[in-house]
């Protein structure tokens, strides 16, 4: 005889397997920059705002290309176009921002959404720049 008495543990079971599938399909790495990943050559995008970008500069090699502006608010289509003219989408690439907090959204959501494979930069340019990262003033 069979009760419902699990149910809740069916549940969660369930759940866990879904969360499982979708963090495997997921294509999103997680590392801290650093010179190995600078001398590999994979496109960095920093998707910082205009102003960080003059106040800290960017990484030696990376693109610039903003994805939340100083409000908050983002053009995706417009975030999306200027990346696949500047990337090849299809090859690996990193993200950057400042801590690493808006990348993290992000490439979460190109990986899911796009099927891009993406190196999330952790900690973003503090952590770069507490490497001493090589990095240039944004023109």
């Amino acid at each position: 005889m069979h009760t419902l008495t699990n149910i809740p543990l069916i549940k969660n079971f369930f759940l866990s397997l879904l969360i499982l599938a979708i963090s495997l399909s997921a294509e999103v790495t997680n590392e801290y920059p650093s010179q190995k990943i600078l001398d590999s050559k994979i496109p960095i995008v920093d998707i910082r705002t205009e102003g960080e970008w003059r106040e800290g500069g960017i990484l030696k090699g990376a693109i610039a290309i903003m994805f939340f502006n100083e409000s908050g608010s983002y053009d995706l289509n417009s975030f999306l176009e200027k990346l696949n003219k500047n990337v090849d989408t299809k090859k690996p690439f990193a993200l950057i921002c400042r801590s690493g907090s808006r990348t993290k959204m992000l490439s979460n959501y190109l990986s899911q959404e796009y099927g891009y494979k993406i190196i999330n930069l952790e900690g973003g340019m503090i952590a770069a720049k507490s490497l001493n990262l090589p990095t240039v003033g944004y023109k």
